[in-house]
């Protein structure tokens, strides 16, 4: 799959997971998908935890996730993203971990597609709950959680199909503007 073809095939489909087992190999491309994304001044401050297993997987969801998520309970793998504020650039007074770790969380999204898998980003849970229950360090945050998972449908293309054809984006006229601020934008 080409990377434009990703972006454009990739959809948020947590109602659609099946609860195969993922190969470790395909875990493994995925977060070194997101380690190559870049970082202010190279910091990479971002810290996954792949909570993994039918009893950890429910365990996590169901003491940290608000009801809305409760779904992914079905989903093999739960990737859990976090950031402590410290490790990362502050330029200018300007905090850049939760940017720095949408990147590489981005660039795990598009694996993901790429090989065929389902996620779902979310951020509606317990953040000191999901701290106490993954021991993770109350100096560092919680940024974003995906389930991943196989589709339940016979693949990704039939799990997104209804989806993506709901899809609805802004036109580039409403967010892209030309040498100033709501200045219509003219491609060249």
């Amino acid at each position: 799959m080409e990377t434009l073809e990703a972006i454009n095939k990739r959809a948020s489909l947590k109602p659609h997971l099946s609860s195969r087992e993922i190969e470790p190999e395909k875990i493994a491309k995925i977060l070194s998908a997101a380690q190559l994304a870049p970082s202010a001044r190279n910091s990479q401050p971002w810290r996954f935890i792949v909570v993994q297993g039918r009893e950890a997987v429910e365990a996590l969801v169901s003491s940290v996730f608000f009801e809305t998520n409760q779904v992914v309970k079905k989903a093999p793998v739960i990737i859990i993203a976090c950031a402590n504020p410290s490790d990362d650039a502050v330029i200018g007074g300007r905090e850049y971990y939760l940017f720095d770790v949408a990147l590489a969380v981005e660039n795990m999204l598009l694996a993901a597609t790429d090989l065929g898998l389902v996620t779902h980003p979310m951020a509606a849970l317990n953040e000191d709950k999901l701290k106490d229950v993954l021991g993770i360090p109350r100096e560092v945050r919680f940024v974003i959680a995906t389930p991943l998972a196989y589709p339940a449908e016979g693949s990704y293309a039939e799990a997104a199909k209804e989806r993506l054809g709901q899809r609805t984006r802004k036109g580039l006229q409403e967010f892209v503007y030309s040498n100033a601020w709501a200045r219509p934008f003219e491609a060249y």
